[in-house]
């Protein structure tokens, strides 16, 4: 990346204090950004934007308030803008799907109806999902795949996916769109994924329930190597001329369940009590992504490993369940 690129830049983040959004807000906040961040819920408490809060001009409020978004390109100037705020669990997605399709489809198309009408927006990055895809038989998924989502989550961002590609294609606006595996790190406080439940299982000493019959595949991605992949390709969109285009991240190197909770094991010196519920319903069986696109026209190359990423990511939680307990 270019070392002065965000220096004074005006950033909005949506979903800042979400796991991807607050690790994304502080990198371009260390980089010199001058970042708003948009969110339902601000200022929380289990969050690794403590400290930072007052580098950040936050605003309280939803994707789906189309004048506020509005409102704060214009008074912010806004230059980029990260979309990353969604109903991202899968479960409360099943149970809720009108907040599901009102949040991740009517809250994209405010954003990118906002900055069409903003003619001082740069680029906007929209978070997508490899659920986007759906179930296909041809592994890994590319970029040139159809979007397909079957079930709810899915099917929310196979929209906002395809609103993105609409928005760039008839209105020429300056959009590329993300697609990640399964992201892990630190500052995950969402426990119904399996690596901070995994954690979770054994310094709190519980049962590690799996929903699945603990053979679905996926991939692991650490949440650094995302934030470096999404700034990445915002400082390259105008230069490279990619508006309009997907990317996919991931390390290329999927793991089913069983295996990933063997890794966490040898990282953690410990073994994982779990039971195996073989309960999952609606999610896909096995699903993972190329990335030889990103790697081919961004040049991205990841700095970790599922092994290395891990050995970032337990003493966080180590620490952080410590101090609950």
């Amino acid at each position: 990346m270019r070392n002065n690129f965000w220096k004074n830049k005006r950033v909005l983040v949506t979903g800042y204090e979400g796991f991807l959004g607050s690790h994304l807000t502080k990198a371009l906040i260390d980089k010199g950004a001058r970042v708003t961040g948009l969110d339902i819920e601000t200022r929380r408490k289990e969050t690794i934007l403590n400290g930072e809060f007052k580098k950040i001009s936050i605003i309280k409020g939803s994707v789906e308030d189309f004048k506020l978004i509005c409102s704060i390109l214009e008074k912010k100037k806004i230059d980029f803008v990260f979309h990353l705020a969604a109903a991202a669990i899968i479960g409360e997605s099943l149970e809720n799907p009108l907040t599901t399709f009102s949040t991740n489809i009517a809250g994209t198309w405010n954003i990118l109806e906002a900055c069409r009408k903003n003619l001082k927006v740069k680029g906007i990055i929209v978070a997508s999902s490899d659920k986007a895809y759906g179930s296909k038989n041809i592994l890994p998924y590319k970029e040139e795949a159809s979007l397909e989502g079957n079930h709810t989550y899915d099917a929310s961002k196979s929209c906002a996916d395809l609103l993105a590609y609409t928005y760039y294609h008839t209105y020429n606006i300056p959009v590329c769109v993300t697609r990640c595996g399964n992201i892990f790190g630190p500052g995950d406080y969402n426990f119904s994924r399996i690596v901070p439940d995994s954690l979770r299982s054994i310094f709190a000493k519980k049962i590690l329930k799996i929903r699945s019959d603990g053979k679905f595949t996926r991939d692991y991605v650490y949440v650094d190597d995302i934030v470096y992949a999404y700034m990445l390709l915002a400082e390259k969109m105008d230069k490279n001329k990619l508006y309009g285009e997907a990317f996919n991240f991931s390390y290329e190197s999927p793991v089913n369940v069983i295996d990933l909770i063997k890794e966490i094991e040898k990282e953690a010196k410990t073994k994982v009590k779990y039971k195996i519920l073989n309960q999952a319903k609606y999610e896909i069986k096995h699903q993972y992504l190329c990335a030889r696109k990103a790697k081919k026209i961004l040049c991205w190359k990841p700095k970790y490993s599922l092994k290395s990423g891990l050995k970032e990511t337990i003493p966080w939680y180590r620490n952080c369940l410590q101090k609950k307990s």
